[in-house]
């Protein structure tokens, strides 16, 4: 007996224990709740972050679903294990527009309105209000973490203000007073922070490696039933993982650019 398609099976061969699962995400919904009290939630948005949101959610479910599956047809068959256009297009996308807002929030909104427009146009609503969980808190929720993390300078992409202080700052510095010197520290500091970004992109990029074992060792299992092979799990997520560091890596670089483009 199930639920829209939702067998609800916790005791399948292999399956992650459903303990650790409930574990997880109430550890996750609990740094949700008092991050979003602590700096206001979606509050704090303004109408060009729903925007860049919007839009870039919008294009990522064109993209995994329409375009990615058509360049997947010139791949050869060996190569299917490595890369993955749809997926990659997803981390480029949603890194890009995260790099852009910096706001807690964006990676589990971003990822909330990604599925349900999956679902809209592609997929279909059977097996929800799994697949909106899976999505939100594992993909979107790992992006959010990152955000937070960084204090909001997601890449190594300062605020205005912050910019503006530091820059303030440093002018009336006794040790930056020629111009050469202030040149050279200029140059040190976007240097720093460009290796930081690509780390940082290449490091959240090798974590969204990680959902899709959760998805194939417990929420497959819960959904549909069956045998879980962890030899299969293991070889998918090692064959991925190069390619979502290197993705993450060239999505922090873009959005990079293109915040300075804005004047971020």
């Amino acid at each position: 007996m199930g639920f829209n398609g939702i067998s609800g099976l916790v005791s399948e061969p292999g399956e992650i224990p459903w303990e650790l699962m409930v574990l997880y995400f109430a550890l996750a919904l609990l740094f949700v709740f008092w991050y979003g009290r602590k700096e206001g939630g979606l509050s704090a948005f303004k109408t060009v972050d729903y925007v860049y949101i919007g839009i870039g959610a919008a294009f990522t479910v064109v993209w995994e679903f329409f375009i990615g599956p058509v360049l997947d047809r010139f791949l050869p068959s060996a190569a299917t294990a490595y890369i993955g256009f749809g997926f990659f297009g997803r981390i480029f996308i949603i890194f890009l527009i995260a790099g852009l807002v910096r706001k807690v929030g964006t990676g589990m909104l971003s990822m909330f309105i990604f599925n349900l427009l999956g679902d809209i146009f592609h997929y279909g609503f059977s097996g929800e209000p799994i697949y909106t969980i899976y999505e939100t808190l594992t993909y979107g929720l790992l992006v959010d973490i990152a955000i937070a993390f960084t204090h909001g300078n997601l890449f190594g992409i300062e605020a205005s203000a912050d910019k503006k202080a530091t820059v303030k700052k440093t002018d009336t510095s006794k040790n930056l007073a020629e111009p050469r010197m202030r040149e050279r520290v200029f140059a040190a500091l976007h240097d720093r922070k460009t290796v930081l970004g690509i780390f940082t992109g290449g490091v959240l990029g090798m974590s969204w490696s990680l959902p899709g074992v959760m998805f194939s060792g417990f929420f497959a299992p819960f959904l549909y039933g069956g045998y879980v092979s962890w030899a299969s799990i293991l070889f998918t997520t090692v064959s991925f993982i190069p390619g979502d560091i290197v993705l993450g890596a060239i999505a922090a670089v873009v959005a990079m650019r293109v915040a300075r483009i804005l004047g971020q």
